[in-house]
């Protein structure tokens, strides 16, 4: 059983050159506006014209699922507590709603594996997945699924207008199998990508190790076959993630990271669609380790590094200012000519 995404179309870079240019004759020194300007030019290749437009629907998809290494003792909080959340997001009161709210962008809520109902639970492919470290998170069946349904979720978001995607997480023990994809995808040792996740104590912070060691021992001989290791290590809410991701990519709409979760997804993503992470910028660099280690495998600098560990997208809408306000000097800053300045000489 295997996924198979369209080839996966970089971005212009003709048009990035463009940018490049343009930037130089915006009344400012030459490359004085740092990483805003390679930030601009990045947007305006991804929409292969410069000038580029400014964004007019950024969305967030918060993909929500349990995790049933949460049982474990792995994290500070109750698997019920994914379920609530969720009636949280619905209602506007978690911090992703408020970033958005300022930042512009919508928040959608998909019920992927939340052991409960929830409302929003017409894409649910299971009631929680499996505990990692003993059993398989999904059988290939539902990983398929998942993917699948995040692909489709994608294909909704574009087709729907969206000109900018977040992906966010909500499940709680979901970091434990975000730090086993990325340990198992860039070759790292469990003590190496464990983190405190929800803020879990040094007994709990010994339990997940284990669970994670546990975990990539079992990984580990499916690492080359990216949907037998989503069903074997992730779980649906990541492998919808990973599906998602790797389509906007197809669908060529640029998506900003968030965190550990979505960093975890992106790698998987990069396996099933190569070449989709010239469509991504990371948001931030989150408090968790072993998302340093996705992003250097990934080869992507965050925006921000504010130790943020949240989650939810909202290390990625906390970024999204610095990308629009990129786009919007290159589309609307005053060049040398047009503002009567005189150039250096």
């Amino acid at each position: 059983m295997t996924i198979e995404f369209p080839p996966v179309e970089a971005p212009s870079e003709a048009v990035r050159q463009r940018a490049e240019r343009r930037h130089a004759t915006l009344t400012k020194p030459t490359g004085s506006l740092g990483r805003l300007e390679e930030l601009g030019a990045w947007v305006a290749a991804c929409q292969g014209e410069c000038p580029p437009r400014p964004f007019t629907r950024p969305r967030v998809v918060v993909f929500a699922g349990d995790h049933g290494v949460a049982r474990h003792g792995v994290s500070a909080y109750p698997s019920e507590v994914t379920g609530q959340m969720v009636a949280n997001f619905l209602n506007g009161g978690a911090a992703v709603n408020v970033l958005a709210n300022v930042a512009g962008a919508t928040v959608r809520v998909v019920d992927t594996s939340v052991d409960g109902d929830t409302g929003v639970d017409e894409h649910k492919v299971r009631r929680a997945s499996g505990s990692i470290d003993r059993e398989d998170a999904l059988t290939l069946e539902e990983a398929e699924q998942a993917v699948e349904l995040g692909r489709r979720l994608a294909d909704e978001e574009v087709d729907g207008g969206a000109d900018l995607l977040i992906a966010g997480d909500m499940g709680i023990g979901n970091t434990t199998p975000a730090a086993v994809l990325i340990g198992v995808l860039t070759g790292s040792e469990p003590v190496a990508v464990v983190g405190r996740g929800t803020g879990i104590d040094d007994q709990g912070w010994m339990r997940k190790t284990a669970a994670i060691r546990d975990a990539l021992r079992r990984a580990r001989p499916v690492v080359s076959d990216p949907l037998r290791l989503l069903a074997t290590s992730s779980g649906a809410d990541i492998a919808a993630m990973a599906g998602f991701l790797a389509q906007a990519a197809v669908r060529r709409t640029p998506v900003v990271l968030d965190g550990v979760v979505s960093g975890a997804a992106a790698i998987v993503a990069e396996e099933l669609a190569p070449g989709a992470r010239k469509w991504w910028v990371a948001g931030h660099r989150s408090a968790e380790p072993s998302h340093a280690l996705a992003l250097n495998h990934l080869d992507l600098e965050p925006l921000i590094d504010f130790d943020l560990r949240l989650g939810e997208g909202s290390g990625a809408v906390a970024a999204l200012p610095l990308v629009v306000m990129a786009t919007r000097v290159l589309a609307e800053m005053a060049t040398f000519e047009s503002a009567g300045v005189s150039k250096r000489s």
